[in-house]
């Protein structure tokens, strides 16, 4: 049975403010470039009759000036401009949730980034799923896409530092070997492992 099968149906609530769908929940989809994360976050949204996916990267996107690279050394300006890009991120997440959207949170927080966003966020219930592929299979999605997210990073070394920086909070899914739909299907077969609240 799906988890979308699962839910309760309408309930009917006054006219002004539409139909209600219960339950809207939210999920936080992350890891390291090239972990599958849009894609998984992708598909996992569109599970829901009301499904939203939020890219967190849209909003460093949206600086046409002025924006500071994402480097392995980060400065004081860049680290200030994730940090708000991850509020605004947590902002939308919030708001598509108060309107009976089941969100589906996507981005890389990585070390005490994802306890950040978890914090900012007022979805409930809510479940954390970590994308973490083997470095040989990110290094091998990394050749295949179109677009190179690399560049200065090495890829075993932040598949490293990535699993021993961030906390070990939620679904930690070794995709490796998984489609992406069989990723999605994992994903919600085991939500009671990923739920952080």
């Amino acid at each position: 049975m799906s988890f979308v099968a699962s839910r309760t149906a309408k309930v009917a609530i006054p006219a002004a403010q539409g139909e209600r769908y219960e339950p809207a929940v939210g999920f936080v989809v992350t890891g390291v470039m090239a972990a599958g994360k849009s894609t998984v976050a992708e598909l996992l949204a569109q599970r829901f009759e009301r499904g939203v996916h939020v890219r967190g990267d849209v909003f460093r996107k949206m600086i046409v000036r002025g924006r500071d690279p994402i480097t392995p050394e980060l400065g004081d300006e860049a680290l200030r401009q994730l940090d708000l890009r991850q509020r605004i991120a947590a902002s939308v997440a919030n708001d598509y949730w108060r309107d009976d959207f089941t969100v589906v949170l996507q981005d890389i927080y990585a070390g005490g980034a994802l306890a950040n966003v978890v914090g900012r966020l007022e979805i409930s219930p809510l479940y954390v799923v970590v994308l973490n592929p083997r470095p040989d299979v990110v290094a091998t999605r990394e050749q295949q896409r179109e677009k190179s997210g690399y560049g200065e990073w090495d890829v075993e070394r932040l598949c490293a530092s990535f699993a021993e920086e961030t906390p070990r909070i939620g679904l930690w899914l070794d995709s490796s070997d998984l489609s992406p739909d069989e990723t999605v299907d994992e994903i919600l077969l085991r939500r009671h492992d990923a739920r952080v609240r």
